[in-house]
């Protein structure tokens, strides 16, 4: 390689804040063919789970993936029938490979996400349509927070939910919320002034566009509305990403069949790509409310080579992480942790947003597709108990 990374590391991947146990094993290969590359897989890639990367001829990280077996995913690659896809693409532009082993699958998905999500590299980004690109829901941006789309939101925000997929149809969806709810969705330059606020002349506010006039918006700009009556509109939009507000479909789909009946068919029909953009953002709202409500507990994940993990999930997002406890001494030490988790887990009116929001669409996707997994999990209080049986299964 001509040069390694800027902002990665040296080597490897960096730290892993989900991963309770020794640094994993790392290692890397480089060539100036496909041929050389596709040997040095073969002599020295292990088949366990773990998150890959790729590197250009400059040392660009410009693709991260994961599997359950990494040498037959970064084979899969090198397939004469992969060389038009996108991974065939991929691998012309791959000099050098390095690879970090995860102890099991749910790890390597934890993992991959956090890196994605650290270095944006270039073909997990640009190299994706724009419809399948993910974007998250954003309600924020003071002094009058409102909707927009971020592909990271940012730091200070009223609320979080995603990721969601197709720029056209969220924009249709964002649109359609914030004049639902009545919110602005001008820029952060525009000046706003609530009613309550003091003025020593009176003046008149102008608003800044029309959507006051037309009654899609409560007009913060033109102190049309105090500050309380536009954080009435807020909570109402935070339990619209809740999962348990369904007034703006039922606004869309008034306002279409009234078109539909005046015969503004063009109306109508702006009106129906609205609805299907909110239904969609709807049934995915739902399915994270779910997740929220149903997973907290912890759950045990064995590792193929002995890194057995508990994961702390509090409402649909993982919490916390600890190596599970193999002897009396390791249970003994991991008890004030277990009290913490035991805490935390009590309190259900907390909607989660812990240190790692991002996950909750993982784990509800992972338990969505692995049911049976639930039936592994247990309460913090119930660690004794699971700590036991464990031994006692180890040992016989």
């Amino acid at each position: 390689m001509e040069a390694m990374w800027r902002d990665e590391p040296a080597f490897g991947f960096g730290i892993d804040s989900l991963n309770p146990h020794a640094p994993r094993r790392s290692d890397a290969i480089g060539g100036l063919s496909k041929k050389q590359l596709r040997e040095q897989l073969c002599q020295r890639c292990p088949r366990v789970p773990g998150v890959y990367g790729m590197l250009d001829r400059k040392g660009n990280l410009i693709y991260v993936g994961k599997s359950k077996s990494l040498r037959s995913r970064l084979l899969s690659y090198f397939a004469d029938s992969n060389a038009e896809e996108k991974g065939g693409r991929i691998v012309e532009n791959t000099r050098a490979i390095q690879w970090e082993t995860q102890p099991s699958e749910f790890a390597a998905l934890l993992r991959e996400q956090q890196l994605i999500r650290r270095f944006s590299p270039r073909w997990n980004v640009q190299g994706v349509p724009k419809r399948q690109r993910p974007v998250y829901l954003c309600l924020g941006r003071m002094p009058a927070p409102y909707f927009f789309l971020a592909a990271k939101p940012p730091e200070q925000c009223v609320a979080v939910e995603g990721p969601f997929y197709g720029a056209g149809r969220m924009q249709r969806a964002i649109d359609g919320l914030n004049k639902a709810f009545k919110l602005r969705d001008c820029s952060q330059k525009q000046v706003f002034h609530f009613a309550e606020q003091m003025q020593l002349f009176d003046l008149d506010h102008r608003p800044g566009c029309l959507r006051l006039e037309l009654g899609t918006c409560v007009g913060p700009c033109a102190a049309a509305c105090t500050r309380d009556t536009y954080q009435m509109q807020v909570n109402a939009a935070e339990s619209f990403l809740d999962g348990f507000n369904d007034e703006p479909l039922v606004l869309v789909r008034e306002q279409m069949e009234q078109a539909s009946e005046n015969q503004q068919y063009e109306l109508a029909a702006r009106a129906c790509r609205t609805l299907a953009s909110l239904d969609y953002v709807h049934r995915k709202l739902s399915i994270l409310a779910n997740a929220r409500r149903e997973y907290t507990f912890v759950y045990p994940v064995s590792g193929y080579d002995g890194c057995n993990t508990w994961y702390l999930i509090h409402s649909g997002e993982v919490a916390d992480v600890a190596s599970a406890p193999r002897t009396p001494e390791e249970y003994a030490a991991l008890k004030p942790k277990l009290l913490q988790w035991k805490a935390v887990t009590a309190n259900r009116v907390d909607r989660g947003h812990g240190a790692y929001p991002h996950t909750l669409a993982l784990v509800a996707s992972w338990f969505r597709k692995n049911r049976s997994e639930q039936d592994r999990t247990f309460l913090p209080e119930q660690a004794g108990r699971r700590y036991r049986s464990t031994s006692i299964r180890q040992a016989s």
